[in-house]
């Protein structure tokens, strides 16, 4: 399997954007079923270069996390990276986790803080790691990854200092042995613009910031999310919404619309790469890059 950060410089060096996917371990042996045998395999009509799982709440799916990133590069022969967080985990544990990784030929991993199960305020595991640049050092000390972290193109949510001092700590990401960045979900294209411009035109960064794209599904859903992250949703995008809600199959439609258009905005702007949140749903991501055009690309 190769290196994410491989794939990305060998797209720039051939001028073309990288699609990727996201999933989450699902709860039922029948939601992997459909996820790994239907799901996958109707995404993969949009040549995907690689797609990445979650770990879930303080670590909570780590075999299942594990098992599906296997399955995929096994089955699929699709480059799978997996979610790293420093929740509830020693150092010891975490490399066990990266043991357990490198044996089963899993050698993309992302590297993130992580979130409480319980949603509270974060808590450093006492022998484990506060900041996901130390959990970055670690991977990186290892060898034999590649390593992505997360951007946060309005300031991570917890962070009450303010965006630009978000967006340095994810510069010393960089720093410390990141080779590319995916972005939270967002909606207002300009909040990327000034967050990768900041980055490389202040901070000097140059590896690959991938925007992450989230297709609606339904308007509580939506709200949901953005609650959880603290992405805004700007006003027109709100007010399409509510006039939509209780209609599920308008408010997917609009989804798609909606972020037909943002992509296009970013492909225009030059970025690396899609990265879709799918839900473990193909539908949308499907019809938004044929809309785009890049399925024969």
């Amino acid at each position: 399997m190769q290196f994410i950060r491989d794939i990305y410089a060998e797209a720039r060096l051939a001028g073309r954007p990288v699609l990727s996917l996201e999933f989450f371990p699902t709860k039922t042996e029948e939601g992997e079923r459909n996820l790994l045998e239907k799901t996958l395999p109707d995404l993969m009509s949009i040549k995907p270069a690689f797609c990445s799982v979650t770990y879930g709440a303080g670590g909570g799916t780590r075999d299942k996390t594990l098992g599906i990133v296997d399955r995929i590069q096994r089955h699929h022969n699709l480059p799978a990276m997996m979610h790293l967080t420093c929740v509830n985990s020693t150092r010891e544990e975490l490399g066990h986790v990266l043991d357990e990784a490198k044996g089963r030929g899993i050698q993309n991993i992302l590297a993130l803080r992580g979130d409480p199960p319980s949603g509270g305020d974060f808590v450093k595991t006492e022998g484990g790691f506060e900041f996901s640049r130390e959990l970055v050092s670690f991977i990186r000390e290892r060898s034999g990854f590649s390593i992505g972290t997360a951007g946060f193109p309005e300031g991570h949510i917890a962070q009450h200092a303010g965006k630009l001092v978000d967006w340095q700590y994810l510069a010393d990401k960089i720093a410390a042995g990141a080779d590319f960045v995916v972005t939270q979900l967002f909606f207002d294209n300009a909040d990327y613009y000034e967050f990768y411009d900041h980055l490389v035109g202040k901070l000097g960064v140059t590896v690959p910031i991938v925007p992450g794209i989230m297709p609606i599904l339904t308007a509580g859903q939506t709200r949901r999310f953005v609650s959880l992250c603290g992405a805004k949703l700007p006003a027109q995008f709100l007010r399409r919404l509510d006039e939509l809600d209780g209609d599920d199959e308008a408010v997917a439609a609009y989804g798609i619309e909606y972020a037909t258009e943002q992509c296009a905005s970013l492909l225009e702007f030059g970025v690396p790469g899609l990265h879709f949140y799918t839900l473990n749903k193909a539908r949308s991501t499907v019809q938004i890059v044929r809309n785009l055009g890049l399925l024969n690309a």
